[in-house]
């Protein structure tokens, strides 16, 4: 049999996210969706989602969903598994630091991208609620451990001073709602991972989440961005 595309794996921690909580149980309801049956599994760019060899689905990692980075080793070991089996990861969270255990799993196989982050919110507090592992600080853990060569950043409209000041520190490409670019900064020789939190999206369109923010992105725009990219993407996450 020959090895899947893409394997999707859930990681059901949320213990990290501040305020409301919920997202652990994401990936439990995305499996129920997608099997469903009343879904067509068929794209509007032509692809069948249930097509045989494209998608792989494994079971939720074993997370206890404690607060801090307890569970990051698991996710990193996930990840590294669907990598060593030559597959790509997506990676259904659960709140936004499971996107650092799921870099440092690349890092460990030399792959550095550029990420392609859509959000409300940079997540570069440098600490949340005293927390360095907080769902509002893993793009600054990330920069630090230098997991990437760049950090674009779509659909931001929340950015205070703090986040400001970091995303200078860093060099963060970061793109506003009210300053969005007509064509990704990206060229066709760089690898990238996705990382797509929900609240990227207008709260019209996405109201479950835990941070809602107004003016957000719609569907048909994350999707033509999404659509521009044209180097090879290895992976990512959903949360």
């Amino acid at each position: 049999m020959s090895r899947p595309r893409v394997t999707l794996l859930g990681a059901p921690l949320d213990a990290n996210s501040s305020h409301r909580r919920g997202a652990a149980k994401a990936p439990g309801h995305l499996r129920q969706e997608m099997d469903a049956g009343y879904t067509n599994m068929t794209s509007e760019a032509g692809l069948d989602l249930s097509a045989p060899g494209l998608l792989d689905f494994l079971p939720d990692l074993p997370l206890s969903n404690a607060a801090g980075d307890t569970d990051f080793p698991a996710i990193q070991s996930g990840i590294d598994a669907v990598l060593a089996a030559r597959s790509k990861p997506l990676l259904i969270g659960g709140d936004h630091s499971v996107s650092l255990p799921a870099l440092r799993a690349f890092a460990a196989r030399d792959i550095q991208p550029v990420i392609l982050h859509f959000d409300a919110h940079p997540d570069l507090y440098d600490r949340f609620d005293g927390s360095p592992w907080s769902h509002a600080c893993p793009f600054s853990r990330i920069l630090e451990e230098g997991l990437a060569t760049r950090l674009i950043q779509i659909g931001v409209r929340t950015a205070n001073a703090h986040q400001r000041d970091q995303i200078e520190r860093f060099g963060v490409e970061c793109y506003e709602m009210k300053a969005l670019p007509d064509r990704l900064p990206i060229e066709a020789s760089e690898t990238v991972y996705i990382s797509f939190d929900m609240d990227a999206l207008d709260p019209s369109i996405a109201p479950g989440v835990s941070h809602l923010e107004p003016g957000g992105l719609s569907m048909r725009q994350a999707l033509g961005y999404l659509q521009q990219i044209r180097g090879p993407v290895v992976g990512a996450d959903i949360v």
